[in-house]
């Protein structure tokens, strides 16, 4: 500060915030040179650089009203890096925490759903509610001119590779010989954002190393007596093992359910 001809430096304990409209909405993209100037400098600016740390922003901001599992919270994650490297993608709009922040409170939304049609006690999220999640994306992001009418099927596919992204990071050293046995052995599985937890549970039957399944995906401490958790669980390994052609799935005419069968 200036006093009287006078240059003073004080000592400030200050953080200071600036947001700059997306480029599209200004034909600018950054912070507007006014705004800058008064800051006396340049900032750089970046998403979060690693995983762990994208997932505590969606945990921290993220207005959940059903249980969203920790590992499709991992999914939801990968699925906005995803979007930020994607060529469809407008990356001069770029893909922001929001994206992550609807795409959870969607996945707890359809949970949530769930468990006022079917009667479940809890509402807790899986795989097969990720579907519901892509419409309320499309107005987040930003595409190429090239990609357009493609919107969704883009979204979607970058889903599935988050998906299957997860399940390789989580589940890679992890034996499933025992639930692809089950297959088969037994008759196909139905899944989907209208089938409960329990007829999941009862569908699959008692499956040898359940425990360490649930444990990689959620962690030690990760409440796997809930079954929803457990159903969870079981839900993704299915749609990764699908993804990775170890086993088929064959949507069933409506939408909202999925069988997953023998490969």
């Amino acid at each position: 500060v200036q006093i009287r001809g006078y240059k003073v430096r004080l000592p400030l304990d200050l953080f200071v915030v600036a947001s700059a409209n997306p480029e599209d909405y200004t034909n600018r993209g950054r912070i507007i040179t006014p705004l800058k100037d008064r800051f006396g400098a340049e900032i750089r600016t970046h998403y979060p650089l690693r995983l762990a740390d994208e997932i505590s922003l969606v945990r921290q901001e993220a207005d959940l009203q059903a249980q969203v599992p920790h590992h499709l919270l991992e999914v939801v994650s990968r699925f906005t890096r995803l979007g930020r490297e994607s060529t469809a993608v407008d990356q001069r709009s770029g893909v922001s925490a929001r994206f992550s922040v609807a795409a959870a409170e969607s996945l707890a939304a359809s949970a949530l759903r769930r468990a006022a049609i079917t009667g479940e006690a809890l509402g807790v999220a899986r795989v097969g509610d990720l579907p519901a999640v892509v419409p309320t994306l499309r107005g987040k992001v930003e595409f190429e001119v090239s990609e357009e009418g493609r919107e969704e099927e883009v979204l979607q596919h970058l889903l599935k590779r988050a998906v299957a992204e997860t399940f390789r990071a989580r589940l890679g050293g992890v034996d499933l010989a025992a639930l692809i046995t089950r297959f088969d052995e037994g008759p196909s599985i139905e899944g989907g954002d209208l089938v409960t937890s329990e007829e999941i549970l009862r569908r699959v039957g008692p499956v040898e190393g359940l425990g360490r399944i649930v444990a990689a995906l959620e962690g030690e401490d990760s409440g796997g007596e809930s079954p929803g958790i457990v159903a969870a669980c079981l839900e993704t390994v299915l749609e990764g093992l699908y993804l990775t052609r170890r086993i088929s799935k064959d949507e069933v005419p409506g939408g909202g359910r999925a069988v997953y069968g023998g490969a």
